[in-house]
Formats: structure tokens, C-alpha cells, sequence
């Protein structure tokens, strides 16, 4: 493993109705606007792995430390994001490393 100081956020969505894959792509792209992060990407899966196709969009984040991953997650736009995505998503699995 890298030594590495940093900690990276990912977090895998799917949709429970494929029509609203946009919707979710916007309503987690708001968190972008939460200050504490140094990198920041909402992506729609690219569906490269004919393998699995149960992820239809992709969170990934970079923290300087566990202290800026907890500001984020505490941020008033991060429950406002959650508002709307919540209801729209089928599966979320989320890993930080």
C-alpha cells in the first residue's frame, strides 16, 4: 500500500430507476461545493467492466485527514444532498482508505 497522508472517499450509487441517473448525478454534485476536500469527481459509471453493472454513478474524494472527511460529512449541504439522492438510490456503498 502507498504511504500516502491523505484519505480517499469513494462511494458507489445505484439507481433505482435508471431515468433518474441524472437527478443523482446532480443532487451529489452539490456536495462539490463543501469546502473540505482537495479533490472532488461525481461520475456516471462508464460500464468499461462488462462484468458488473450494478454501479450506475461513482463519489470520489480525497481529505487531508479524518478531521476534513468529518467537517464534510457534517456539512449542512451534505444532508441536503442526501435529500435528494436518498430517495432516488437503490444501493450506496461507500469505502474511505
Amino acid at each position: 500500500m502507498a504511504d500516502r497522508s491523505f484519505i480517499r472517499h469513494v462511494v458507489f450509487f445505484s439507481a433505482t430507476d435508471k431515468a433518474d441517473i441524472e437527478r443523482i448525478v446532480a443532487g451529489l454534485s452539490r456536495l462539490g461545493n463543501i469546502p473540505h476536500s482537495t479533490v472532488f469527481e461525481v461520475v456516471e459509471n462508464s460500464r468499461v467492466d462488462a462484468l458488473s453493472g450494478e454501479v450506475d454513478v461513482v463519489v470520489y474524494a480525497e481529505f487531508a485527514d479524518d478531521a476534513a472527511l468529518q467537517a464534510y460529512k457534517f456539512h449542512p449541504i451534505y444532508q441536503e444532498a442526501i435529500d435528494i439522492v436518498r430517495p432516488l438510490r437503490e444501493l450506496r456503498i461507500a469505502a474511505d482508505f
